[in-house]
């Protein structure tokens, strides 16, 4: 892809990536907005009730919670990631956020999407991985790093969750 923007001037490139942003973004929500309205309503064995199981489960559900909560920012910031980035979209129709929420909220992740890919490219990206990490000792530190940020989010999800559920039942 960079080899073909680098003909292109900057602004035509910014346009057409950030329409190519805009469309991959509004498809994946839509594909899981469908994925949770098809799950609801088709009644079905084999992979359509795994579907409906996974969609209603525990996780899902506290996921949901968190999305529909933290999610209004997580859609610009995920276009600022490499592989989450689809996942926080799909979640982001999963959970039914609005549509129009969903757009305004996704335009200024979109347009820094396009800058990046229309100046430095993926290459860019590479490049800055490399300078932070160094040697193997900075990926193993970048995935403890994030290894750590997980466990404390489960962590915090879980411990939210068990509140709300301790708030919600009568007294006995």
């Amino acid at each position: 892809m960079d080899a073909i923007l680098r003909d292109f001037p900057f602004a035509a490139a910014w346009i057409l990536l950030f329409i190519v942003g805009l469309l991959r973004g509004q498809g994946t929500y839509w594909l899981g907005r469908g994925a949770s309205g098809a799950a609801a309503r088709v009644k079905g064995d084999g992979w359509w009730a795994r579907l409906q199981a996974w969609l209603n489960g525990d996780s899902t559900r506290a996921g949901r919670a968190v999305v529909q909560r933290v999610g209004l920012i997580a859609v610009p910031l995920c276009y600022l990631t490499v592989g989450l980035q689809t996942a926080v979209l799909v979640a982001a129709g999963l959970v039914r956020i609005p549509w129009p929420r969903f757009t305004i909220a996704q335009l200024p992740g979109v347009a820094a999407w396009a800058t990046i890919y229309s100046t430095i490219g993926f290459a860019g990206w590479l490049a800055a991985v490399a300078a932070f990490t160094g040697t193997g000792w900075g990926w193993a530190l970048l995935g403890v790093l994030v290894a750590i940020a997980v466990v404390l989010v489960v962590r915090f999800i879980s411990r939210r969750t068990l509140r709300q559920a301790e708030t919600e039942q009568p007294p006995q």
